[in-house]
């Protein structure tokens, strides 16, 4: 009798090591598991902001930390097919790297979002499972693929010093959507600044993403609609006109850039000829003003009676 209950104990504990750790494959995006785990990791994405209730990041390459209260061994992470980009099927394994303690595991994937959904937000689930918890927790997050957008409308006034001129950058007040004309905003993780500023000489050299130089005017802001004064803009250079390389730089609260570009040709009574020239948005590439947005884009010459006119979208 002794020996049949001591076979029943072994097989009994032989099974209960069996079912402990088996890993299993995450459920597909938007399904639920069962028995879901009580006690989770915290997980955190480099660029992430919590905007509306949902976490926002930004694509591109980023660190993925899962942080335990305790050690935990072994450890898997896996990235929905939705915040991967496509084509893409199923969900990725990410390899994570542990402290000596067994407590912070990190790693790096590229998030791209889907490029083919006609949305700038890619939504799907990020997974960690644990040996210990033998389900997965699941963490949801949002992909941001674009920068904000807007249309600048530029006007222009004598200034009270004599040859000198006034500027102001404005665009309307819509905060919501961008896929429209004449608006100002970021449609997923939301506008968070602008900056307008105006250089004597091409401000990139083989630097391209910061500029070489420091712009002679500009000015700031961090919410739409966008509204910028530059006053006392000397209007010519002796008897030539005065020539500005403007940068309309504009960020999303996940640090999307988008850049628009123009060059603003003043004569001695404040009459401006406006250039755009091909807008980089996000593409860490910058304008060598030789190329001018739009196959048969020309300059837009405004004399000191006319209303303005706009950079961005449709000029």
């Amino acid at each position: 009798m002794k020996k049949l209950l001591l076979v029943l104990m072994v097989v009994a504990l032989a099974a209960f090591l069996l079912v402990g750790c088996n890993p299993v494959t995450p459920p597909p995006d938007g399904e639920e598991g069962e028995g879901e785990v009580e006690i989770c990791p915290t997980v955190a994405v480099t660029s992430q902001v919590v905007v509306g209730g949902k976490t926002v990041i930004k694509s591109g390459t980023q660190t993925i930390t899962v942080t335990f209260a305790v050690p935990t061994e072994p450890v898997a992470v896996y990235v929905g097919a939705d915040l991967r980009g496509v084509p893409a099927t199923g969900d990725a394994e990410v390899v994570m790297y542990a402290n000596a303690a067994k407590t912070i595991y990190t790693g790096t994937f590229k998030f791209f979002g889907d490029a083919t959904a006609d949305i700038d937000c890619s939504e799907a689930y990020i997974y960690v499972e644990t040996c210990d918890a033998c389900d997965y927790c699941k963490y949801p997050y949002t992909v941001d693929n674009t920068g904000p957008a807007s249309e600048i409308k530029i006007n222009k006034t004598a200034c009270a010093c004599a040859g000198t001129c006034t500027l102001t950058f404005k665009s309307t007040a819509d905060t919501t959507v961008c896929d429209t004309l004449a608006c100002c905003g970021d449609a997923c993780s939301g506008f968070a600044s602008y900056a307008i500023d105006l250089y004597i000489k091409k401000p990139f050299d083989v630097c391209c993403d910061v500029p070489c130089t420091t712009p002679a005017y500009s000015c700031t802001g961090t919410a739409c609609p966008i509204d910028c004064t530059l006053t006392c803009i000397t209007g010519t250079d002796t008897t030539t006109n005065k020539l500005y390389y403007m940068v309309a730089t504009l960020l999303d609260n996940v640090g999307n850039k988008t850049r628009y570009y123009a060059t603003l040709s003043f004569d001695s009574a404040c009459g401006l000829t406006v250039q755009e020239y091909t807008a980089n948005l996000q593409s860490g590439l910058c304008s060598d003003y030789t190329v001018t947005h739009g196959s048969a884009q020309t300059p837009v010459t405004l004399d000191p009676a006319e209303v303005g006119d706009c950079l961005g979208l449709v000029l």
